[in-house]
């Protein structure tokens, strides 16, 4: 294709106007919330303001729906505003509406919302449908205006999906709204009236043959039925129609039936301007983000996905129940359904049974040694009878070497194992998603996730099975339980040179008597004996910091903190680790030894 047609093609734009585009800036009219859901008010006095409307009392919200061309800023310019250009129109082939514009009737006390049409060639469908459903939910009136000749079944799907939406996802919303602001009458009480408003030119309106009055709105409920669709958010559905065959088109069937709604004060009264701004505010902060078209509920015009959180679990790829944003109320990811197991995450959990029958979930965690253990001989005596399964209100309730031979695995007995859901991490306290290389740290009290500056607390944990050394605790669990009382507890220390002569002896003898009695080689025992996040010696070739090869005759030493190995000459410093169960200083590596956070 020549650059010259390539030029003519750019040239021509079917794409929606934008707002700075518009001559005149486009009426009376003000954006009030633009095609990315981003409202363009700052607040509530701004909204006021622009509207004109600072020393009215109670006001009402009109928007109007429907396909793109159906003159929706026409309507509105003409019932609302005797033919004034008070929303821009244009005959162009792009859509003259994008994202929503508000204007205000003093005559009615009544904001009028335009929207973008549906069924636009715009791009973003899924956030402009998202925020078509924002603005009913703020509405007391909805008009869905169409110039059909018969109505059609996307109609009442559109506004079955919108009010099975409204009732799952915005209810709850504007219920807590209504109860900060006071109001005697919930604003989620019932929903919008809404008005379909039919123009044609050939067919004859619904109902015209009968005489019987509300006859046309009985057969709208009756297509709604026999559709299997449903409208129980809605105050009422009112049908409106007008045949015209010779312009001008005549609204005034459309004005009575919007009037009788702005009297009706029976379901929804008159609120204040500002109540109407929070409103849109607080559903526009609860349900916002980026959506993708993948995986999105099809033949739906309001799926779930638009209002849900879309956090997938990393292990089964299920998605998350839970509405948009909850992290902020400090709701965790929930999912209906099991996860599956897999080793990169370690997603299962050891639960103590006998808690669990008694109607509590405690998990228990192996660990080198009992709460109530000297921090060396519990080592000493890891190494003799292994790890330890401690449960909180049971005390230790395993060990995996306490006899000779015959051990039970603990989950034939004593635990019970769950796979649970993985999630994006996302630090519990101030809601800031982890880096990649970030490191996340966990409360020893809690055992929630948390940002290094969000877990900076010490204290002893004892109940938790973390001994009486201070250890890592949020700013939450800190304030809950209060600063350690230094004198109420007093250790005995004994000098670290006995400490640690002891220990060596303690473990030598322990590890010759095992490879004595069982004719295992040593190397055997010591692989018993070694953490899981350990690296295998024998995927161990080369220093993990240095990157020096190793020969047969050097020692591969283990960093107790990251699970490499290393070198002698790059771990030669000691430092407690108490992510990974060491409350004592052990061998940890050079890039660890230096990093200025807890390990």
């Amino acid at each position: 294709m020549s650059d010259i047609l390539m030029k003519e093609m750019d040239s021509l734009s079917i794409s929606p106007l934008k707002p700075e585009d518009r001559p005149n800036g486009g009426g009376r009219s003000f954006l009030l919330v633009d095609e990315q859901e981003n409202l363009q008010v700052r607040d509530e006095a701004e909204f006021v303001e622009r509207l004109g409307c600072a020393d009215v009392a109670g006001v009402k919200v009109l928007s109007i729906f429907g396909n793109t061309g159906d003159g929706k800023s026409h309507t509105l310019n003409h019932v609302l505003f005797d033919g004034e250009t008070v929303f821009y129109t244009s005959k162009s082939p792009s859509s003259c509406t994008v994202g929503v514009w508000a204007a205000y009737n003093p005559t009615l006390s009544l904001i009028a919302l335009d929207t973008e049409g549906l069924l636009g060639a715009a791009a973003n469908q899924n956030q402009r449908m998202r925020l078509l459903l924002k603005v009913l939910a703020v509405s007391d009136i909805v008009v869905y205006r169409t110039r059909a000749e018969r109505l059609h079944n996307d109609m009442f799907q559109f506004l079955s999906s919108a009010s099975g939406a409204y009732l799952k996802h915005f209810t709850p919303e504007l219920r807590a709204l209504s109860t900060r602001c006071g109001l005697d009458v919930p604003l989620s009480s019932l929903g919008p009236a809404v008005i379909i408003f039919q123009e044609t030119t050939h067919t004859q309106l619904l109902g015209q043959d009968s005489k019987m009055a509300g006859y046309a709105d009985t057969l709208l409920q009756k297509r709604f039925h026999d559709l299997g669709l449903g409208t129980e958010a809605f105050s009422s559905v009112q049908y409106v129609g007008t045949q015209t065959i010779t312009p001008p088109t005549d609204y005034s069937g459309l004005l009575e039936a919007i009037k009788q709604q702005v009297k009706n004060t029976h379901t929804r009264s008159p609120r204040q301007p500002g109540i109407v701004f929070h409103a849109l505010e607080a559903l526009s902060e609860r349900f916002c983000g980026e959506l993708s078209d993948e995986k999105m509920t099809l033949y739906s015009f309001f799926p779930d996905e638009y209002f849900t959180c879309s956090a997938l679990c990393l292990s089964c790829n299920i998605r998350c129940k839970n509405g948009m944003n909850h992290l902020r109320d400090r709701v965790p990811h929930m999912a209906d359904g099991l996860c599956q197991y897999a080793h990169q995450y370690n997603n299962k959990v050891l639960i103590c049974k006998r808690c669990y029958e008694a109607g509590r979930e405690v998990i228990v965690v192996p660990k080198t040694s009992a709460s109530s253990d000297n921090p060396w001989f519990g080592l000493a005596k890891y190494a003799w009878s292994g790890y330890v399964l401690e449960c909180a209100s049971c005390g230790v309730i395993y060990r995996s070497r306490q006899y000779w031979m015959g051990n039970q695995d603990p989950e034939s007995g004593v635990v019970r194992s769950e796979v649970k859901h993985v999630w994006e991490d996302a630090c519990h306290g101030c809601q800031k998603e982890f880096k990649e290389a970030e490191r996340k740290h966990h409360c020893r009290s809690c055992g929630e996730g948390f940002c290094h500056p969000c877990s900076s607390r010490r204290m002893p944990v004892p109940e938790r099975g973390w001994g009486n050394s201070p250890v890592r605790v949020c700013e939450a669990c800190y304030r809950q339980g209060g600063p350690p009382d230094t004198n109420s507890q007093v250790c005995k220390v004994e000098p670290r040179g006995l400490i640690a002569r002891r220990v060596t002896e303690v473990a030598q003898s322990t590890l010759d008597m095992v490879t004595t009695a069982v004719d295992y080689p040593l190397c055997f025992v010591k692989d018993v004996a070694r953490p899981d996040y350990w690296v295998p010696d024998q995927d161990i070739t080369k220093c993990n910091q240095c990157s020096k090869p190793f020969t047969p005759a050097m020692s591969k030493h283990h960093c107790r903190a990251c699970g490499q190995g290393v070198c002698g000459p790059c771990s030669t410093h000691n430092k407690p680790v108490p992510s990974r169960g060491w409350d004592h200083p052990v061998r940890v590596c050079d890039s660890c030894h230096a990093r200025t956070d807890s390990l």
